[in-house]
């Protein structure tokens, strides 16, 4: 984790180190908001980064002074969580028995998570997370592509059978 004192003794100002976290919390979620607006969610490129950079910045207030405050730290989170939660649902979607969006709300979630990881000098878990996130969104979409339309298929022939 990066501290006040490795800062110190690198010669960096606490202020750079903070523009740093901010600006990589912010290239690590653009990639998945990038990937929900081309794929036309009602949440996309603009979103996912201020999420995760509104986490990092929470975090960051309470976490640079010399002392932590695990109390303060949990408080934190358990809001930032709850927070995040409700703006991730609010791209959930029910059409019929049809529900869309929960892919958008967890990545909402997770991108949330990102910049907690980074603001807490958690990289890896922050590039891992971020990369995972993507990686699902794009590499299993032909997948979630064509069980949807076998469901969409049965749902058409039970409803044919009802006529």
């Amino acid at each position: 984790m990066v501290t006040l004192a490795l800062v110190t003794t690198l010669g960096l100002s606490a202020g750079w180190i903070i523009l740093g976290k901010l600006v990589l919390t912010y290239l690590l979620t653009l990639p998945v908001g990038w990937e929900r607006e081309r794929e036309a969610h009602s949440v996309g490129v603009r979103t996912f980064p201020i999420v995760a950079m509104a986490s990092c910045g929470y975090l960051l207030l309470i976490h640079t002074g010399s002392q932590s405050d695990i109390a303060a730290e949990s408080r934190l989170l358990q809001g930032l969580i709850t927070g995040i939660g409700f703006v991730g649902g609010g791209a959930i979607l029910k059409e019929g028995a049809t529900v869309k969006g929960t892919a958008t709300a967890a990545s909402v979630w997770n991108t949330g998570v990102v910049g907690a990881a980074v603001a807490l000098g958690h990289y890896e878990i922050a590039v891992i997370l971020s990369a995972l996130n993507f990686i699902t969104l794009r590499a299993l979409l032909p997948l979630k592509r064509k069980l949807d339309e076998k469901v969409q298929g049965r749902e058409n022939l039970s409803h044919d059978d009802r006529k």
